[in-house]
């Protein structure tokens, strides 16, 4: 049995037991019997800098810049401003679609030539060929790009016969409109109709080989139209502006 001045039952005055932590950290014990208010400044910093027991200033500091802080009087936590900046969205085709000036610049390089590859396309453009391509498809699948034609040379194909007929309607019920618009959609000769406001009712654009044949065309189909009242024609001379591209909106120009 040991006794009271053996060695191995000896305890450590809580004086001697801080200023042996301060001198030689690394013979700190596990757990020091002493309470917060006998521990010495040195003792003190020991233990809120010891590894595995607190958290160091330093580790502190890291924290402190990695974890968001609340702002006084805001909800949630203080984030940076990462929002997206929207496009204007605009509906083509029955489906929302926004479009920007590099989609503009597309449409305006397709219009002049829709036989251009991707790649061409995505010079002509100053854009990276993958995200041309993205556009474009996303242009004709929204419906901005309705499909893509050869112009031909009406002369080309012996049409060298143009005028536009006037029509002014006998009555504008729904039923007679329905059927006069119908009637007009299958007659090949005419290339465009327009339905106006006022008088006239509609602006026929129709081809022919010659007078002879826009003669017969005119007796028999077009003044059989349902509820034409009166048909008026005026010969083409000349195209001043023909099959011009749309203008870009906003000002924006090809180039």
């Amino acid at each position: 049995m040991s006794s009271p001045g053996d060695p191995a039952t000896r305890t450590a005055s809580p004086a001697a037991a801080n200023s042996v932590c301060s001198a030689y950290p690394a013979t700190r014990p596990p757990t020091a019997h002493v309470t917060d208010r006998s521990r010495s400044p040195a003792a003190m910093a020991y233990a809120q800098s010891a590894p595995g027991t607190h958290t160091s200033s330093r580790s502190r500091a890291r924290k402190e810049r990695r974890s968001p802080k609340s702002m006084p009087g805001r909800l949630g936590v203080d984030v940076p401003k990462v929002f997206p900046t929207f496009l204007p969205m605009r509906r083509c085709g029955g489906r929302i679609f926004s479009m920007d000036d590099m989609d503009r610049k597309i449409l305006a390089e397709v219009q002049q030539d829709g036989r251009l590859t991707v790649t061409e396309l995505a010079a002509r453009v100053r854009l990276s060929v993958s995200p041309c391509h993205r556009r474009l498809r996303e242009l004709e699948r929204s419906g901005a790009i309705g499909g893509y034609r050869a112009v031909v040379d009406p002369a080309a194909v012996g049409l060298n016969f143009e005028a536009l007929v006037f029509v002014s309607m006998r009555q504008e019920d729904r039923d007679t409109v329905a059927e006069f618009e119908r009637a007009v959609g299958e007659v090949e000769e005419v290339l465009e109709a327009q339905r106006l406001f006022g008088e006239p009712d509609y602006l026929l654009r129709v081809v022919a080989a010659d007078l002879a044949a826009y003669q017969r065309l005119y007796d028999e189909r077009l003044a059989t139209l349902p509820g034409v009242l009166r048909l008026t024609s005026t010969l083409v001379m000349k195209h001043v502006v023909r099959d011009r591209p749309l203008p870009a909106p906003g000002g924006t120009r090809r180039g």
